[in-house]
């Protein structure tokens, strides 16, 4: 029996790029519109230490209503305005980047009108849908082979998801990701994906993704706090990759209402 501890080393470009990583973050709502804040922190940081940082499209096709704001961070004058839109600006002129926002969905229906036909080395995705899930699976899936570029070769999926105080996120690979030798850990080249390892459990659920209409139905259908904290520890998870180069973890499942925390191993 082998009891090596099991570990994930990151593919060496993240590491060692020649380009910032491109990576295509799907959906800016609750747990989104968070997770571009944290995904520039880590730039600053990555570039503070001498990394190439990253280069960031923020794909959503809503507009800011009343009832985002609270749960998300969005101002009054902000109103109106297409999500996407309203968090790359913010975020380009507070951190000095120069960030990109498409103002429609990610989907494989729409991929010739994408910047580089959708591609890039991470995708995260904070969706509300089982189906958006499925279809950015299917994307990942059959457009890996078409690059030759590593800038646009696509490498890691890190979807979150959540309900009203409970939620995971979950890290995948898009194709088998060459290990070093190790006499220490048993080593995984392939982390399977959430559409695979749970799609019975995830055909079973009920999408409910219609619009609030104010701030406190909203907030029946998910909590104030369990999108930033599902952002903030999925952004962990990355750094990870970037500043340790392994992961003996490419996930968990967090229940905010009982404060209980279950990391998912590598294998």
């Amino acid at each position: 029996m082998n009891t090596q501890k099991t570990m994930h080393y990151t593919h060496n470009y993240l590491i060692n790029p020649t380009n910032p990583i491109t990576v295509n973050l799907v959906g800016a709502g609750g747990t989104g519109s968070r997770m571009i804040t944290e995904l520039a922190r880590m730039n600053h940081s990555l570039i503070a230490l001498g990394h190439a940082g990253l280069q960031v499209n923020l794909f959503d096709g809503d507009v800011i209503t009343k009832a985002n704001q609270g749960r998300q961070l969005f101002a009054d004058t902000e109103v109106g305005l297409p999500k996407a839109v309203a968090l790359i600006n913010r975020t380009n002129r507070f951190f000095g980047t120069n960030w990109k926002a498409v103002t429609e969905q990610f989907s494989t229906t729409n991929l010739k009108s994408l910047p580089n036909r959708g591609r890039a080395n991470i995708y995260i995705s904070c969706v509300d849908t089982i189906l958006a899930r499925f279809d950015i699976a299917n994307f990942l899936l059959n457009s890996n082979g078409n690059s030759d570029f590593e800038r646009t070769k696509s490498l890691y999926w890190l979807d979150i998801g959540n309900a009203q105080n409970t939620g995971q996120a979950i890290l995948s690979t898009i194709s088998e990701i060459k290990q070093p030798d190790s006499k220490l850990y048993r080593t995984v080249t392939s982390l399977p994906m959430l559409t695979d390892e749970f799609k019975e459990l995830l055909m079973a659920q009920t999408d409910n993704n219609e619009p609030s209409c104010s701030l406190a139905e909203a907030l029946e259908k998910q909590d104030l706090f369990i999108n930033s904290t599902l952002a903030s520890m999925g952004a962990s998870l990355l750094w990870k990759l970037f500043r340790e180069g392994m992961t003996a973890q490419r996930g968990f499942f967090l229940n905010l209402g009982t404060f209980r925390l279950e990391p998912i191993a590598v294998g």
